[in-house]
């Protein structure tokens, strides 16, 4: 089945978008936190909508891939159609991830990439080597189906006009804020030598 068709099918039983929670919308200190960053970076490190996304998010095979992209892509609708761009944003990440590993397990037997973790090279010293490709081995093929699934739905947020609009208006007030904050830790530490100063005099 194309992934256009797939997508117009409703939510798998269990996610009822309409009640989706919109925490960003209901806590601006929560919001101007999330960095939309690179890709799919901070994708499992963002609360509360990791709890809310992560039970939706698989790919082990074209079908379930076909079922997950499907409920992120309503997902990444219902929070545009709120205006809440970090659900949308995070919604987009899971997709892409969804992509990206199912095209790590195609191209490495087992979905590892590298020789080491990130961790043991932290802990270890030296570098990581990208372990050699795999051509053949078993679900090979079931993994680059699952990856296109994903990519069709990934292309859709992606080029999502709304979606868009609010990522400019959210980076433009992201903005603000920061600078709002610089100032504001300036002025915090200011006050803080000259209390200091009054208390040595």
């Amino acid at each position: 089945m194309p992934p256009e068709a797939n997508l117009k099918r409703a939510a798998p039983p269990g996610l009822d978008t309409t009640t989706l929670p919109t925490p960003a919308l209901d806590d601006k200190d929560l919001r101007m936190s999330y960095r939309i960053a690179r890709g799919e970076q901070g994708v499992l490190t963002f609360e509360p909508y990791i709890s809310l996304l992560l039970p939706h998010w698989r790919f082990r095979t074209i079908p379930i891939a076909q079922t997950s992209s499907s409920t992120l892509w309503q997902v990444f609708q219902h929070y545009v159609k709120a205006g809440d761009l970090v659900g949308a944003d995070m919604a987009r990440k899971f997709v892409q991830m969804g992509m990206t590993r199912a095209k790590r397990y195609a191209n490495h037997k087992g979905g590892r990439k590298y020789d080491r973790s990130a961790r043991e090279v932290e802990r270890e010293g030296g570098a990581r080597v990208e372990l050699a490709r795999s051509e053949d081995h078993e679900g090979r093929e079931e993994k680059v189906g699952a990856s296109e699934v994903f990519r069709e739905v990934w292309r859709r947020c992606a080029g999502d006009e709304r979606y868009l609009g609010l990522k400019m208006e959210f980076l433009a007030e992201q903005k603000v804020w920061d600078r709002e904050r610089k100032k504001d830790v300036k002025k915090g530490g200011a006050e803080a030598v000259k209390d200091e100063e009054v208390d040595d005099g």
